[in-house]
């Protein structure tokens, strides 16, 4: 094995799947030492084009470097300027048929279902090839980030374990170093200084009533955005985490760790163009649409109100009285439509901690946009995790097939939360679940199945969708929601709104 991935060190420059095509980044992202962004850079998916926007730095070598790693990856190696600076499902299908499997993205301790497993088969990466998923493992019970043990507030069972993962002798529940293995989707490394925000003035978490985290560096708060169980507060602690957890650097260079930041800082990216409705990037276009427009953005605010709408106006896109339409303006007039449904189509909001937890009421009649709210990205800018019920079992009002799709492929588990503790208010103290989510970090029961909402932008590109890769596109995302908060969309709203996301 050792053999099998050392090979993989002597590529130097990251090879990206585009379409079919592979394009060699080096021209680019390696390009003369500065500060200016490069020129835009598209890369084909299935509505269009994404487009992507990178520093013209040193920097950036430290991004697509696969010599930083003895198991050849790179920081690119899963977050592809052709993925939305994310990773594909196909994108990985057509790495495991094109390098037989030897890509550095299938390495053992994250890229398969099991570092146990036999690595030459493909359903030891069945999650990987199927939903884009890598497994986190995460030591239990927690520490602190100081290194002080946490008392967890309940007991965790394995209920099933198709992977086999969390019940294996060497890397699971119940061996020497007990690690609880979850899969997840990785999220996109691009528009983070929006995403790395905090807007807010006081100093007290809306979701949980605790206070806020703060940065060890520096005592400021921080957004608690940038992962879905946020165990990284911050992005030089989430390169320092991912040089080590997923790259096999055991002591990150600090300069490597300040130059992946300053790198990632300068990423821009968002659909650029679409097949049906034409160029989105550009004087042209709406003023929230489109890459160019996201890397002039100096600050972002709380879009869930009417004075400030999460992508500001699409009117541009709505025909004239009596205007004919062309099959691309009657798409666009379908975009700004699904963007009506996002902003202002009324539902009942229940049973979601974070949510109807902090006070609200539940239900509450809100819209989508009261979750993702972030201005110009469509991520939740309030800081901590939320539950919508996208991995809890007995989430109210949520199709029973949904979880057992997922259920044949992801581990199953059993929360029972101590009589000491406060239980999840809409779920009680028996709990099951396919992802515990922040729960694994806090060692709280309140936090089971809570993450965080990622960002809207460049969907297209990066499918599948959720933390658990669970919806395959966004007819089946929009369908969870539908079904979860009982929203009744019409036939034409749901096709509405799925163009909406197609553009963003």
């Amino acid at each position: 094995m050792a053999l099998r991935w050392a090979k993989a060190r002597k590529v130097r420059v990251a090879v990206v799947a585009a379409g079919g095509a592979f394009l060699v980044m080096a021209g680019m992202a390696l390009g003369q030492a500065g500060t200016q962004a490069s020129p835009l850079v598209e890369f084909p998916d299935e509505h269009g084009r994404v487009g992507v926007l990178m520093p013209r730095t040193d920097d950036a070598a430290a991004f697509f470097d696969t010599t930083l790693s003895p198991t050849g990856r790179a920081c690119v190696t899963c977050h592809q300027p052709s993925d939305a600076m994310s990773i594909s499902a196909a994108t990985v299908r057509s790495l495991w048929q094109r390098t037989k499997g030897h890509d550095p993205i299938f390495f053992p301790s994250d890229g398969s279902n099991c570092p146990s497993l036999p690595q030459d088969k493909p359903e030891s990466h069945s999650l990987l090839l199927k939903r884009g998923l890598f497994r986190i493992g995460l030591a239990w019970p927690p520490k602190a980030r100081d290194g002080t043990p946490i008392t967890p507030e309940f007991d965790i069972e394995v209920i099933s374990d198709p992977t086999g993962c969390n019940l294996d002798p060497h890397y699971g529940l119940h061996s020497v170093k007990p690690t609880i293995s979850v899969f997840r989707r990785p999220r996109p490394t691009a528009n983070l200084t929006l995403i790395d925000t905090y807007p807010w003035r006081n100093s007290y978490n809306f979701k949980t009533g605790r206070p806020f985290e703060t940065d060890p560096e520096t005592g400021r708060y921080v957004s608690m955005n940038l992962m879905s169980d946020a165990r990284a507060l911050t992005l030089p602690d989430q390169a320092r985490q991912a040089l080590r957890d997923h790259m096999n650097v055991p002591k990150p260079d600090p300069a490597v760790v300040d130059k992946i930041v300053r790198f990632e800082r300068g990423v821009f990216m968002a659909q650029s163009f679409s097949k049906s409705g034409g160029p989105l990037d550009g004087a042209d276009a709406p003023e929230a649409i489109g890459p160019t427009h996201l890397s002039k953005v100096t600050s972002i605010a709380n879009g869930d109100k009417y004075i400030l709408p999460v992508f500001h106006s699409l009117d541009a896109w709505r025909p004239k009285p009596g205007q004919k339409l062309s099959p691309q303006t009657a798409f666009l007039a379908s975009v700004a439509r699904g963007y009506d449904v996002f902003f202002l189509r009324p539902f009942y909001i229940r049973d979601a901690m974070g949510i109807n937890s902090i006070g609200l009421g539940n239900p509450i009649k809100r819209t989508c946009s009261t979750c993702h709210m972030g201005e110009f990205t469509g991520n939740d800018i309030i800081n901590g995790t939320m539950d919508t019920g996208t991995v809890n079992t007995q989430t109210r009002g949520t199709a029973r097939a949904f979880y057992d799709d997922l259920a044949r492929d992801l581990p199953l588990f059993r929360i029972r939360c101590k009589a000491s503790a406060k239980p999840q208010p809409f779920l009680g103290r028996d709990i099951v679940t396919l992802d515990p989510g922040r729960a694994l970090i806090t060692g709280r029961c309140s936090d089971v199945g809570s993450i965080t909402l990622q960002q809207f932008r460049g969907l297209s590109a990066r499918a599948p969708y959720f933390a658990s890769g669970s919806a395959a596109n966004f007819a089946q995302l929009i369908d969870f929601y539908d079904t979860r908060f009982e929203m009744r969309l019409t036939p034409r709203e749901k096709i509405d709104l799925a163009n909406f996301l197609s553009v963003l």
